[in-house]
């Protein structure tokens, strides 16, 4: 015969919407150096993929998205976010809402690259995510003054539900 447990067990359901934003808004109280750094091998050298901050907005988005089951693995690149997150039952949406993902368009960093960007819609007019200049979660302006247009904002179906 089974023990029983000696606390009552309950069933709950997280309200997914409102973590999100909690989550989302408590990362930018202090610099957090989690989304940083991560180490891979490339051509038998071991890197730094982030650059030590510098592009872990992917990072940072799919760490909070994958604690609440948002999507199915991590991610390093925004390019393997964006196809998670399709996958994963996110959609496109038109306006800016409270807890929707936000890609903005390509910009040439110091690299001579061009890098996408993503982060968190929290208002009509303010997003957060990973500051390249800095390396920590930051709050700025939903189209950064007007000089990075959006590319898409996505929203998943069970945000919802609250």
């Amino acid at each position: 015969m089974a023990e029983s447990h000696p606390l009552p067990i309950h069933i709950v359901r997280i309200k997914k919407l409102k973590s999100l934003l909690a989550i989302i808004k408590n990362s930018v109280k202090n610099d957090s150096y989690m989304f940083r750094n991560l180490y891979a091998d490339k051509d038998g050298e071991e890197v730094d993929i982030l650059e030590n901050g510098i592009v872990s907005c992917a990072a940072f988005v799919s760490a909070v998205l994958l604690n609440l089951e948002l999507i199915k693995k991590p991610h390093a690149t925004v390019s393997g976010m964006e196809k998670d997150l399709i996958e994963s039952g996110w959609h496109e949406i038109h306006e800016n809402k409270p807890g929707a993902v936000v890609i903005w368009e390509k910009v040439m960093f110091d690299d001579k690259k061009e890098h996408r960007h993503l982060g968190f819609c929290t208002s009509a007019d303010e997003a957060i995510s990973n500051s390249a200049s800095e390396g920590f979660p930051r709050r700025h302006h939903i189209t950064y003054n007007n000089s990075r247009k959006i590319e898409k904002i996505l929203w998943h179906p069970d945000l919802d539900k609250g």
